[in-house]
């Protein structure tokens, strides 16, 4: 779904920046044309496709090879013409694996999540001016990752975080059940029950996963998950230990501060009366609700985004 969503976004820039030239799918192409035109979350695909073989077809003019296997070894990226391959099946998250994609063909390997080795993570106006050319092999980090980070930035540069403790209320996700059954994978129990009718609490490794964006933040911050009855859009709610004294007025203003300038595109913030559906198909990674936070003193404070 990450990929689909990728491809949309992709053949929509208003810059034309991309040419997709392959994706590695489901092999009925009239099946994959659907799933791309129809989504239950974001409408439908406003653009004009066919079907050109058994293994091609056409978006907007734009001819895209099409690849079905679970070992990306069985076919070639370079004879495509790849250069850039996003990797959005969860499957390739270390350069030990990942390496499969270079061999055949690709130059160049991001992650749609964090990685599980010393592969570096990127967060979008975080630390992505750190990303070096030579880089073979990157990592977007996760959704909840891009949307605390920016928030926890804002905060650690301005007052400093003591420690501090994340939940994030989270959307359906795929690793979920309908209704009650064993829980895919079988680790995770409690995923197993049906997601329509429960709150389910969930690990997540985001709030540690900023250690690895903002070196400063390093084993002072954790965190936890509910997944909650909606499909789409989740929330950010951190709790933190400041170093230095801030208003809550002056927490906001700072952060709105940031949304305006060096974070603009990346950060966002309101002071309306939003809810998260408020925020579906919104291009930023993080919006910062101002009128949801509260602080107990000078020193500690809840934020959400």
């Amino acid at each position: 779904r990450i990929g689909r969503l990728m491809f949309r976004q992709a053949i929509q820039d208003p810059q034309q920046r991309f040419k997709i030239l392959a994706i590695n799918d489901s092999k009925d192409i009239k099946y994959l044309m659907y799933l791309l035109k129809y989504d239950s979350v974001h409408g439908t695909f406003d653009a004009e496709m066919n079907q050109v073989s058994d293994t091609e077809f056409e978006v907007n003019g734009q001819r895209v090879k099409v690849f079905c296997d679970k070992e990306a070894k069985n076919f070639k990226w370079g004879d495509a013409g790849v250069e850039y391959l996003a990797d959005c099946s969860g499957a390739y998250l270390t350069k030990e694996k990942a390496k499969v994609h270079v061999d055949i063909g690709a130059k160049k390997i991001i992650m749609s999540a964090p990685s599980k080795d010393d592969t570096p993570l990127f967060v979008m106006g975080v630390n992505h001016q750190d990303y070096k050319s030579d880089l073979t092999y990157v990592s977007n980090a996760s959704c909840t990752t891009n949307c605390l980070a920016p928030v926890a930035k804002v905060i650690n540069d301005t007052w400093g975080i003591t420690e501090g403790l994340m939940t994030t209320i989270h959307a359906i996700t795929i690793n979920q059940m309908p209704v009650d059954g064993p829980a895919k994978g079988g680790k995770d129990w409690r995923a197993g029950r049906a997601a329509g009718v429960n709150i389910i609490p969930s690990t997540t490794g985001a709030a540690k996963a900023v250690g690895k964006v903002i070196k400063d933040l390093k084993g002072k911050l954790t965190g936890m998950a509910f997944r909650v009855p909606t499909v789409n859009v989740s929330v950010v709610d951190l709790t933190v230990k400041l170093n230095k004294d801030a208003s809550y007025d002056e927490i906001c203003q700072k952060v709105k501060e940031a949304s305006e300038t060096h974070m603009k595109g990346f950060l966002g913030y309101t002071d309306e009366e939003v809810v998260s559906q408020d925020f579906n198909g919104s291009s930023l990674s993080s919006i910062f609700d101002a009128k949801a936070g509260i602080a107990l003193n000078p020193r500690f404070v809840k934020v959400v985004s």
